[in-house]
């Protein structure tokens, strides 16, 4: 185990972008994954991160200690800093003080949706990125694509939000949602609170693709009309309209609930 006590260290100046700067996360092509349920998730599901740090005080706790002598006896890298310095790189307040440098993922792009997806149209809130990508891994859907305008998937508060749904995910950013739906080998559900057509009067039994909107103007109106059908959630009482991430919850689970009622 490495320690490093300095400001002006590289390596903590490189940590410190990552923690506060979307460019530099996405020009390093890394992100960082704080507390333990995030770095235990990762060790399971993807193996060793690119760097393990940790607070000189964090290793009196056994969860955090666990983790830094798994990563150490694969012979990953371990490097611990001062509480001082450790408090500039972490966003989670009263946390654990143990964050995992990762390379961010790049999945193969496939040419074709021909598997069950959600397409994420300019969501703009991380919270709600993060919620919907944790209720897709929860139902069993492995891709999400994100248009340009989305929130940036990698982002701590997204992966706050998803709690590890990440690492079960394929994700796509940066893509092209309408060549994407009109080359779609299955069809694609736009969601919609104006739509005529009930969500729970559709056959889900089968893979589709679900279009999610921005929070206040949803779906946009290039992807409405290239959708194969547009689906509203039906709610009662006086609210206008569901969260974006409640209602895509909702479809994954209608989807999952009737892919198991239909099997033998």
């Amino acid at each position: 185990m490495k320690t490093v006590s300095s400001r002006d260290n590289p390596f903590y100046k490189e940590l410190k972008a990552l923690a506060t700067n979307s460019q530099a996360r996405r020009k390093a092509g890394r992100s960082l994954l704080d507390g333990v349920h995030l770095c235990q998730s990762w060790l399971d599901l993807r193996g060793l991160p690119a760097h393990c740090v940790v607070s000189e005080d964090a290793l009196a706790n056994p969860e955090v200690a666990a983790i830094a002598g798994r990563v150490e006896a694969a012979r990953g890298h371990v490097t611990a800093l001062p509480e001082a310095l450790f408090g500039a790189i972490s966003q989670v307040e009263h946390g654990v003080n143990l964050v995992f440098v990762v390379d961010t993922p790049a999945p193969v792009v496939p040419k074709l949706l021909t598997e069950s997806a959600v397409l994420l149209d300019g969501v703009q809130d991380p919270g709600n990125v993060g919620s919907i990508l944790r209720s897709a891994g929860a139902a069993g859907i492995k891709q999400v694509w994100c248009s340009p305008g989305t929130a940036f998937c990698w982002s701590p508060k997204v992966l706050r939000a998803a709690m590890g749904a990440h690492f079960v995910l394929e994700i796509f950013e940066n893509a092209d949602l309408p060549a994407l739906v009109r080359d779609a080998k299955l069809p694609v559900l736009a969601t919609s609170g104006y739509a005529a057509e009930c969500l729970y009067d559709v056959e889900l039994s089968g893979p589709v693709a679900w279009v999610l909107g921005h929070e206040g103007q949803g779906v946009s109106d290039e992807l409405l009309n290239l959708a194969s059908r547009r689906v509203a959630v039906p709610h009662a009482g006086q609210v206008e309209s569901l969260n974006v991430a409640a209602c895509a919850a909702v479809c994954f689970f209608e989807q999952l609930r009737q892919a198991r009622h239909r099997q033998p």
